[in-house]
């Protein structure tokens, strides 16, 4: 019966098992813990090929009709959750000098930092301190995506949001 399950997937896909011991397959795939091996052990069962679907033995007297599958629209697809796709990682960090004297910052601040990459203070937050030349910045990712810079010497990371 558990095997019934996984037969509308294989009719979706374009094909369906060829025979009681490709449902055993399936089965069998199912009892492994391990998400991987799963992965694998589906993969390692033979499907028909695209438009010559196979009738299983317990259905001979009913046409398979293939249905293409079509993309769900997005109110469909809501909520669920999606695996994404390998990206090159972006760095969680960059480090670059302010060219010049720096005194501190205030709300909306322009950094042009040595790199030629400008950062805008987004918060509102300001910082009045010792003057410094060509001081060392980071500019950090959070967990959430958000920018902070940071600065030697002082513990205030304003927000920032880059602008060129």
């Amino acid at each position: 019966m558990k095997a019934l399950y996984a037969l509308p997937l294989l009719l979706a896909a374009g094909a369906a098992p060829a025979d009681d011991t490709d449902i055993a397959a399936i089965q069998r795939c199912r009892t492994l813990n391990d998400s991987g091996a799963r992965l694998a052990c589906y993969d390692a069962i033979p499907l028909a090929s695209p438009g010559a679907a196979t009738v299983p033995k317990s259905s001979a007297a009913a046409p398979v009709a293939t249905v293409a599958a079509a993309a769900p629209t997005p109110e469909q697809s809501f909520g669920i959750a999606t695996v994404k796709r390998a990206e090159p990682e972006t760095p969680k960090f960059i480090e670059s000098t302010i060219p010049g004297a720096f005194q501190g910052w205030g709300p909306n601040t322009q950094f042009k930092l040595a790199n030629g990459q400008v950062w805008r203070v987004v918060d509102g937050s300001e910082a009045v301190l010792a003057p410094v030349q060509d001081p060392k910045v980071r500019i950090v990712r959070n967990l959430f995506g958000t920018m902070f810079l940071e600065i030697p010497g002082t513990n205030n990371s304003p927000k920032v949001r880059r602008v060129r």
